[in-house]
């Protein structure tokens, strides 16, 4: 099985010193760089736009892992692509035809993701899983950091893990939400191989980041 992979979120990050701190969570160990992007509008806060990402771009080499928290998210696909996105990933909800704006995203050269909300259930992958090269389950209510992790989704993503298993392709199954050391187990032993954190990875600043990412790992 693949080792876990560990994806802070940058909206958790010191906002006055981002580019010093996309680089401090890549030195200690992180395997790619979580990029959480709300509207106010499908989501309650506003974070930020393609502009600061892709100042912060060439500060690491590791992939953008890009969660469009937007609605319409289509008009917005090419300026996160253009700004170094490696994974855009977007909620079903988010626009009106998914398999088009999956499609989309893929000829933009980027690696194609779908976001299941805690209340959207597995089975909305059913005419998507052959699409898609990943997909992200939300363990809380998208749009605020710090929040408890929701054990239900513990079975939706037992349940992802099994489709994707059946299906026979190479499918990241990642879990965004309440991720900490204890949630992190349950996760993987639940399916998930890509974990995001915030507030788990970058408390008690730089110097406690690579403790932090190895704790998510298990180590």
């Amino acid at each position: 099985m693949t080792p876990v992979r560990i994806a802070p979120s940058i909206l958790s990050a010191d906002f006055a010193r981002l580019g010093e701190e996309v680089r401090a969570i890549d030195e200690a160990g992180a395997d790619w760089i979580h990029v959480d992007v709300m509207d106010g509008h499908f989501v309650p806060n506003i974070s930020f736009g393609p502009a600061v990402m892709k100042a912060i771009r060439p500060v690491t080499t590791k992939p953008f892992d890009v969660h469009l928290m937007i609605a319409p998210v289509d008009p917005y696909l090419e300026a996160f692509a253009e700004a170094g996105a490696d994974c855009i990933t977007v909620h079903v909800e988010a626009g009106p035809h998914i398999h088009r704006t999956v499609q989309r995203i893929k000829a933009l050269g980027c690696r194609a993701g779908v976001v299941l909300c805690p209340g959207t259930p597995a089975k909305m992958l059913d005419y998507l899983l052959d699409t898609v090269d990943l997909v992200l389950v939300m363990s809380v209510n998208p749009g605020f950091g710090g929040q408890h992790f929701i054990p239900s989704q513990l079975k939706k993503i037992a349940a992802i893990r099994k489709m994707i298993d059946a299906g026979g392709r190479a499918i990241d199954l990642e879990v965004d939400g309440g991720i900490d050391p204890e949630t992190a187990r349950a996760c993987i032993e639940a399916g998930a191989d890509a974990l995001v954190a915030g507030t788990a990875v970058f408390r008690g600043g730089p110097a406690a980041y690579a403790a932090n990412i190895a704790a998510l790992r298990g180590g």
